[in-house]
């Protein structure tokens, strides 16, 4: 699809990566973007259609589906990281990550699905994450979470395929974004990730691989679990927190 003349809709739009992809459709002639956020008055973007949405509650996804039921594009991009491990961590807390960063996206999905379909099939983008694909000490609820948003991404392309609608898993490493304001690490610009998603889009392509962290991970998976598990212990000593 292109991304002139579509009519996309933002989760998490208030800031950071959503932010970014909510102005760069407005700069690459999208006709209507949707931008939505938990709390609408946060949202400072001229141009942009604000909606109140809470991506956890189906009754605020189901509002927020019939105000935009022009939709053809949808970038789940609202999630959370709580710093919680699994094991020693807060079993509901490690719900509420699952329940925002994959049944959040999913509840959307299904909700814009015929919306979607009723407009050539459009297409949807998941921002994951590298840390789709390997856990640390401190965000393993985050790392089960994105784990999980890829599958849900890989099912959701298949039954989705029918009606013609691309979905796309967008991977990276770090955004300059607040979460990842801990770290003295190269992170790639909001704007940057979100022409790579876009071009993505527009490309075709069902998985975008956003910068060289994401792409080196991705290239480990064949490694056998201690292969893999020392390669990242030794990429991981490289990154200094703040």
């Amino acid at each position: 699809m292109e991304i002139k003349n579509s009519v996309a809709l933002v989760t998490g739009a208030n800031r950071g990566l959503g932010r970014a992809f909510a102005q760069r459709l407005l700069d690459r002639g999208a006709r209507k973007v949707y931008a939505t956020a938990r709390r609408p008055e946060t949202v400072d973007l001229p141009g942009v259609e604000v909606l109140a949405l809470d991506v956890t509650d189906p009754g605020s996804v189901r509002a927020a589906a019939r105000a935009a039921s022009d939709v053809s594009l949808l970038v789940n991009n609202a999630g959370i990281s709580t710093g919680t491990d699994l094991v020693t961590g807060s079993l509901d807390v490690v719900r509420r990550e699952l329940e925002t960063n994959v049944l959040g996206g999913l509840t959307m999905i299904r909700e814009l699905a015929p919306a979607l379909a009723a407009h050539g099939g459009g297409a949807v983008v998941n921002v994951l994450s590298a840390m789709s694909w390997f856990g640390i000490k401190g965000g393993n609820a985050y790392h089960l979470s994105k784990a999980a948003a890829w599958a849900m991404t890989n099912g959701v392309r298949l039954e989705l395929a029918d009606q013609g609608t691309l979905v796309t898993a967008v991977h990276l490493g770090l955004a300059d974004t607040d979460m990842s304001a801990g770290w003295q690490v190269d992170k790639i610009s909001p704007s940057d990730l979100a022409d790579a998603a876009l071009d993505g889009v527009e490309a075709g392509s069902a998985e975008v691989l956003a910068d060289q962290w994401s792409r080196d991970i991705k290239a480990r998976l064949p490694l056998t679990p201690e292969e893999f598990d020392a390669a990242m212990a030794r990429a991981l000593a490289g990154l200094t927190a703040v």
